[in-house]
């Protein structure tokens, strides 16, 4: 009942069809406007579906120079763990590394590697293609929006998402599920974490000592969101026009960024890149718990807004709306890939 009152009371737990209840208008009014349902194909025209829907992480890394992100290999679905060992060994990635779907779903099915043990339970269990990708060393994680038109030579940052992660502190006595219950936001990760470190949870947690239980910064896995837009400044914003340059195509959407300190981040030092996300991203500052429903809703309008507006002039410059025959059979792939990363929870 508590767990249930703090999610009726707290808009950010609500399930996102509920959410967007108002933005759905707004997105058929710009549908009838491009006279496609599918328009947003053109916002990040060498991004797959714009990055909306069946989009491969593994193309998008492609996209960006190797030295913005950390290591990164495809391994396609059904490859036995002898090859996959292979991969690893040729790419230089070693134990502990993160594994999660190339076409993914909101953060599911991402999880911390330890031993080939974990992998070969990972590989067998995972029905779809996913990536191999080398632990971020750095310990902060911020999620950057950014906006350029076709036509400008340099964009915006639209705001910044800073994220706590799911840190549980020892006191010497209580167990880390007992540690886990006393804040509502990690109680709801806690059927997930008991699959994931079973009787572990059980063990008591020395005082002061520290537990990162989800070492990435994901809303659906517990991170805490804090809108901490007011970070933008001049140099950051240079430091993010140089870099999103480099990547051709790209004009809208959500980089997750992790760095060593804001200073660093901003003359463009020791970061680098999680992920970038292109037309389906979330303003995800939007999540802080300071913020209302009406200020969500403000800035999905806002957002959405500027990708149909990119998404237009990039048709006016030759780069097609998906036709709806084609927009409906991504939308059923994209139906079965959700699938198969639900049924591996």
């Amino acid at each position: 009942m508590k767990l249930f009152i703090h999610k009726l009371t707290h808009w950010e737990y609500w399930p996102f069809q509920m959410v967007y209840i108002p933005i759905y208008f707004l997105w058929a009014y710009y549908s009838v406007k491009a006279r496609s349902i599918f328009f947003f194909n053109a916002s990040n025209p060498t991004i797959k579906n714009g990055g909306f829907m069946m989009e491969s992480k593994k193309q998008i890394y492609n996209l960006i120079p190797e030295k913005y992100y950390p290591k990164t290999e495809l391994v396609k679905a059904g490859t036995c763990i002898e090859d996959i060992s292979k991969v690893l060994e040729n790419a230089g990635i070693r134990y502990p590394f993160i594994a999660k779907p190339d076409i993914g779903l909101r953060g599911s099915a991402v999880k911390k590697i330890e031993t080939p043990a974990d992998l070969k339970q990972y590989s067998e269990r995972a029905h779809f293609d996913f990536i191999v990708q080398d632990l971020i060393p750095y310990k902060n994680e911020v999620g950057i929006f950014y906006v350029r038109y076709p036509h400008e030579k340099n964009g915006r940052i639209t705001g910044i998402v800073a994220k706590e992660f799911l840190i549980i502190t020892g006191n010497g006595a209580a167990t880390i599920e007992e540690l886990i219950k006393e804040n509502p936001r990690y109680e709801f990760q806690l059927k997930v974490l008991k699959e994931e470190y079973g009787s572990k949870l059980q063990e008591i947690l020395p005082d002061g000592e520290k537990i990162n239980l989800v070492p990435y910064g994901n809303h659906a896995r517990g991170a805490k969101f804090l809108d901490v837009s007011h970070w933008i400044s001049p140099e950051l914003t240079k430091t993010f026009n140089e870099m999103c340059a480099q990547i051709p195509g790209f004009h809208f959407g959500r980089l997750d960024i992790m760095y060593d300190s804001f200073s660093d981040l901003e003359q463009g030092k020791n970061f680098s890149i999680v992920e970038l996300n292109g037309a389906a991203s979330e303003p995800t500052h939007i999540y802080d718990p300071k913020h209302s429903l009406l200020f969500a809703w403000k800035e999905l309008a806002r957002h959405i807004t500027y990708m149909f507006e990119i998404s237009a002039a990039n048709y006016q410059n030759g780069f097609p709306y998906l036709s709806h025959k084609a927009g409906m059979k991504e939308y059923r792939l994209h139906q079965m890939q959700n699938k198969k990363i639900i049924n591996f929870q």
